[in-house]
């Protein structure tokens, strides 16, 4: 697409709705900058306010954003807006403004009557402009039109003032000036038409808005913070809603509201439109916190990827902090400290918390109160029945945990004990502890009204979202109706029925997968006995983890493809305790958050309920949607390497399946257990189950290497470090079954062998049964692994004499049928011979498939008895065939004829026994 390079101004806004004003504001700024470029960026309603915007887009020339050539942009004006975050269509404009010399290539002028941004790092600074707290950017610019003597055409009026009227509620919000009505009337002596202003500022709502109004009067709910009442309402949609921001007006109109906080689930985002008729509340400052903006008196935010539970609470702190300015973190702490030093033992810890009815402790260096981390009372308790009190505090404190000056007001105080859920948030001053803020002071500061505590703060309560649409959209319909009917089950059975774990995260990570897992707060295996015959399946049962599987054997998942066996696991909601470190878990009946509790990582701690009356209603008690979003590996708790080492060898494999990094916290814990040599404590059978889950994934390379850079490679077995020609022949090896993979053939090769064989490929075969009996390989597998092992070395001697040789196919086909895929992949990856490459890469994708045109019945007809001659006979025609001497059906079978009278021959010649 060919871009257009600019001579002139560009003048945009940074609005994506139909708000008339920025649209306006644009149309007067082309007044003082004749022949200037328009850019409009779009929206997504379809209104009436919207088809006038179509039209005056089209009737002044406007352009796409897509269409421009940054590169050409010399002057740039910004109407109705100056925070950069709300300019991404012209990023490439302003990165050339911010670069060295910037400032001379690019002009910027700005016209705005918004407040400066929160973060005064996000306003754009300007060489021209204004900006003025007037009712409308369009007042602004229309005064200066007015004062340079510039007229403006009939229409040019009625789209001007339509700006003013809309963004002053018709001259009725408290944002209203003087200067507003001078230019409205200015307008009126232009031509400006108040029949077509009238018509479009009056908007009938349609049935759906009257529908979601309805919602919000009913879900409005107020509360007095420090005397201001805060009305707010909430509304979930399935899909986008235009002018939701009309609704507020309504419902702030028909109750008489002085604050209101209008929240709607839209998708993926929760949009926050807010009015306030008193000075007390600036929801313009407000909005701005939620990465939003606008007025004292009229703002707006569009909040990404949290729930509406996540946003009130966000709502509820600003509120607190901006009403109560006066309530510092020195007001509410408790002091002076109780802490423990981080190199006493774990069990001085947990003395010091039963002592004093303590759920977690601030953590100091050593002879001094330097906070260096928090310890949990939970955390403390694990690691004493694991037997390891007698180990240091660091080990297994939180580190990296945030703090607050004693100047601090309350929201960042909400935001460590809400958002980041630490237990308490020690206050430091001059670098040491003075005081701390535990969950209880601040429930306590908030216990005038219940109403405002946040609902994080409150026990037992998870951050919910109901995801029932993207299970309609992600899954197919025959999936999603097994899991419709799970619910209903349950609703029979009268027991809670949940869709748990990976089946959740691959959902929310828009990548399905169809392995469903269930969790049911009641007697799973008598679940999942109903379960199978209302789909005629079979149920494969677990009575000491009291877990089954449900096996429905030609379940038709998508239409395209033929049926096939769907696996149902269901699980009794349990709690899983282990009696010592790296031991195998102990189950007990719980509830879903315990359940939820013993998983591996939060990423994993996900349910959606299935039960009719909830279905979709997505359940976190870990803060794991957060961690999905920011891309991290965290473990629920410290010891959770401790009971169960296999886990370091899972976040190893998730973070690079998914390209997560692994948190800070878990890194060092894994760092801890590996000092501890837990794995060594495992059996070998348990390491080698995950190992080889590593081993068959696609990334197994980056696996293994960041195991080795861990250090888990040398604690599994010494040996099994990444050498430098270790990694060179494992890298050609995921270069070849990349290549492989492409060719879509059958058999697929078992990697895991491959890649294990190839880790092992220089060893001595004794060291190599030292590994398989490490690992508790199954005789099978050892057995396996090392007749492989064998027939690589044996063929690689026969090549070695072949290339060297005649070099027959045939001969090539006879070394290579003996060995199996997996060999003749590694032989690949280990000669550097092009000869021999090529020739391996003809074996595999032409030479194993031919078949020849004859078979055995074509000898039978010939009067040849059944027997070992057969094999003997057909290798010697696939030889020749080979090699080009027998090409066709004729000559397969001419050649056949010669050799049964061979064999005839060479019987009549032996003597009579």
């Amino acid at each position: 697409m060919t871009q257009t390079k600019l001579h002139a101004p560009l003048v945009i806004t940074g609005h994506t709705n139909a708000d008339f004003d920025a649209l306006a504001a644009m149309v007067a700024a082309s007044k003082l900058h004749p022949g200037a470029v328009l850019v409009f960026p779009g929206s997504q309603e379809r209104t009436l306010r919207n088809f006038f915007i179509q039209s005056a887009v089209y009737l002044f020339n406007f352009k796409n954003p897509k269409d421009i050539d940054p590169a050409s942009v010399q002057t740039l004006v910004l109407v109705d807006s100056r925070q950069r975050s709300r300019f991404p269509h012209v990023k490439a404009v302003l990165d050339r403004f911010d670069a060295p010399g910037g400032k001379e290539a690019v002009d910027i002028h700005v016209y705005d009557h918004h407040p400066d941004a929160a973060d005064p790092e996000d306003d754009i600074p300007f060489s021209t402009g204004r900006v003025e707290p007037l009712g409308a950017t369009t007042t602004i610019i229309c005064r200066i039109l007015r004062q340079q003597g510039v007229t403006v055409e009939p229409d040019e009026a009625t789209l001007l003032g339509l700006g003013i009227y809309e963004d002053t509620g018709s001259f009725t919000f408290p944002s209203t000036t003087p200067e507003d009505l001078e230019i409205a009337a200015w307008l009126k002596r232009q031509g400006m038409d108040l029949s077509v202003v009238g018509e479009l500022l009056q908007r009938e709502l349609t049935v759906e808005q009257v529908k979601v109004l309805g919602t919000l009067l009913e879900s409005a709910v107020t509360h007095e913070i420090n005397g201001v009442p805060v009305v707010m309402a909430e509304v979930s949609l399935e899909s986008y809603l235009g002018d939701f921001a009309i609704l507020a007006h309504k419902l702030l109109d028909m109750e008489n509201i002085r604050v209101l906080f209008a929240l709607g689930r839209m998708q993926d985002r929760v949009h926050v439109v807010a009015r306030s008729r008193t000075p007390d509340v600036d929801v313009g400052l407000i909005c701005s916190s939620l990465g939003g903006g606008g007025h004292a008196y009229a703002a707006s935010a569009t909040v990404k990827d949290k729930t509406i539970v996540q946003v009130k609470d966000e709502l509820f702190a600003l509120l607190f902090s901006h009403i109560n300015p006066h309530i510092l973190a020195m007001h509410i702490m408790s002091k002076p400290p109780v802490a423990v030093e981080a190199t006493q033992p774990i069990n001085d810890a947990v003395d010091i918390m039963t002592r004093y009815g303590f759920k977690a402790l601030p953590v100091a260096a050593p002879g001094s109160l330097m906070c260096e981390g928090v310890l949990d009372h939970s955390t403390a308790d694990k690691a004493q029945s694991h037997g390891l009190g007698h180990i240091p505090v660091s080990e297994y404190m939180q580190r990296d945990c945030a703090v607050v000056t004693p100047h601090a007001d309350l929201y960042p105080v909400m935001e460590i004990i809400v958002g980041q859920r630490q237990r308490l948030a020690p206050v430091v001053e001059d670098g040491e502890m003075v005081g701390v803020i535990t969950r209880t002071d601040l429930i306590n500061t908030l216990i005038e009204e219940p109403a405002r505590i946040p609902e994080m703060l409150l026990p037992e309560k998870s951050r919910e979202r109901n995801v029932s649409a993207l299970l309609h959209e992600q899954l197919p319909k025959p999936v999603l109706g097994l899991l419709e009917d799970a619910g209903r089950l349950g609703e029979e059975l009268g027991v809670p029925v949940y869709a748990v774990g990976g089946f959740v995260r691959d959902l929310l990570l828009k990548t399905p997968t169809l392995d469903i897992d269930l969790v049911v707060e009641g007697d799973g295996p008598s679940f999942a006995r109903a379960f199978a015959a209302r789909h005629q399946g079979r149920v494969r049962e677990h009575s000491k983890f009291k877990t089954a599987v449900v096996v429905l054997p030609r379940f038709l998942a998508r239409p395209d493809q033929p049926p096939r066996e769907q696996k149902v696991d269901v699980a009794t909601a349990r709690l899983e305790y282990y009696e010592y470190p790296a031991a195998l878990p102990t189950v007990e009946l719980s509830s879903i958050k315990m359940d939820l509790y013993r998983r591996d990582f939060t990423i994993n701690a996900l349910a959606v309920e299935l039960n009719p009356a909830s279905f979709g209603r997505l359940v976190d008690f870990f803060g794991s949607q957060r961690d999905i979003k920011d891309r991290v590996i965290r473990v629920l708790h410290s010891l959770s390497f401790v009971e169960d080492p296999t886990r370091m060898l899972r976040a190893v494999r998730f973070s690079q399946r998914y390209g997560f990094r692994i948190g800070k916290q878990t890194l060092r814990l894994i760092k801890n257990a590996l000092q501890l040599n837990l794995l060594d404590r495992l059996s070998g059978h348990r390491i080698f189950n995950e190992l080889k889950l590593i081993l068959n994934e696609e990334e197994f390379l980056q696996d293994l290497e960041m195991m080795q850079e861990l250090g888990i490679l040398k604690a599994i077995h010494p040996k099994l470090e990444m050498t430098q020609h270790r990694k060179e022949l494992l890298e050609e090896l995921d270069k070849i079954l990349t290549w492989y993979g492409l060719l879509y053939q059958n058999p697929t090769p078992r990697r895991w062998l491959l890649c294990l064989l190839g880790m092992t490929a220089t060893w001595k075969e004794e060291e190599l049964q030292a590994l398989t009996a490490r690992l508790g390989l199954s005789k099978k597998d050892e057995r396996e692994l090392v007749t492989l092992r064998r027939s690589v070395h044996k063929a690689m001697d026969q090549l070695k004499r072949w290339c060297a040789g005649e070099k027959s196919l045939s001969e090539l086909y006879g070394i290579m049928h003996q060995t199996p895929l997996e060999g003749a992949l590694l032989l690949m990856a280990k000669f550097d011979d092009d000869c021999i490459k090529k020739h391996l890469s003809l074996y595999l994708t032409t030479l194993r498939g031919i078949q020849l045109h004859m078979t055995g019945e074509h000898l039978m007809d010939m009067g040849l008895p059944p027997g070992p001659i057969y094999t003997r006979i057909l290798d010697s025609i696939r030889a020749a065939k080979l090699d080009g001497r027998a090409p066709s059906l004729a000559e397969e079978l001419a050649l056949a004829e010669t050799l049964v009278r061979q064999y005839w021959d060479s019987q009549q010649q032996q003597p009579a026994s």
